[in-house]
């Protein structure tokens, strides 16, 4: 198939988890097929009902943020070439799947270290921490997130039952300097975040009091 010399790069989304301490990238995730909506809810960090008159008005942090999509990932285009694509031949798209899963589970090294630690009568052991993920959306959203829900439709099977094709939901909470603080990576991120939704905003004109039908502030 040919293109356009002149048509746009398609760009895809995804994700990008790196090493919290350090950030060196770990492993890059790109969407197969850009979702067709994207749906995001901003939850208001105000005082609540009840509070006094004073502090209607006051923030006490950022808005609690978070993003839902359904991805599509489909073989069935490679396995028309399966001399190109033996991974997808013996595997289906198992390994796609498996990659993402593994953005909900501590690594087996971690569940057996932790099981040898509470073996050997180790009285406190830390919660395992895993891998930072950042939800990419273009040059201007780039996010630190927590993966909240997570499910996978199979909706099609080769004959080893392998899927071939398969609908997945991804959730996903934001996380802020609230989360994470000012010094952490992805709390410098969340920031650097916030600031481009501060210039996209002030490149839109301002309103006046014609367009809403009044002359001013009573």
């Amino acid at each position: 198939m040919t293109t356009f010399p002149n048509s746009p790069r398609l760009l895809k989304g995804g994700l990008v988890l790196i090493d919290p301490e350090t950030a060196r990238v770990k492993r890059i995730i790109s969407l197969q097929y850009n979702p067709e909506s994207l749906s995001r809810t901003l939850q208001v960090q105000g005082f609540g009902e009840g509070g006094e008159r004073s502090e209607a008005l006051r923030l006490k942090g950022p808005a609690v943020e978070t993003i839902k999509l359904d991805a599509e990932i489909d073989a069935t285009d490679q396995l028309e070439f399966p001399e190109q694509n033996q991974n997808t031949v013996e595997h289906g798209i198992q390994p796609q799947l498996a990659v993402l899963e593994t953005l909900v589970h501590p690594t087996s090294d971690q569940l057996n270290s932790n099981n040898q630690l509470a073996q050997s009568g180790t009285l406190e052991i830390i919660p395992m921490e895993s891998l930072l993920s950042l939800f990419v959306w273009s040059k201007n959203r780039i996010v630190p997130v927590r993966v909240t829900d997570f499910s996978i439709t199979e909706e099609a099977f080769d004959p080893a039952l392998n899927p071939i094709r398969a609908k997945v939901s991804l959730g996903m909470r934001v996380l802020s300097v609230d989360d994470l603080g000012f010094q952490h990576k992805g709390g410098s991120l969340f920031m650097s975040y916030l600031q481009t939704k501060e210039r996209l905003a002030a490149k839109v004109a301002a309103g006046s009091f014609g367009t809403l039908g009044i002359g001013g502030i009573p």
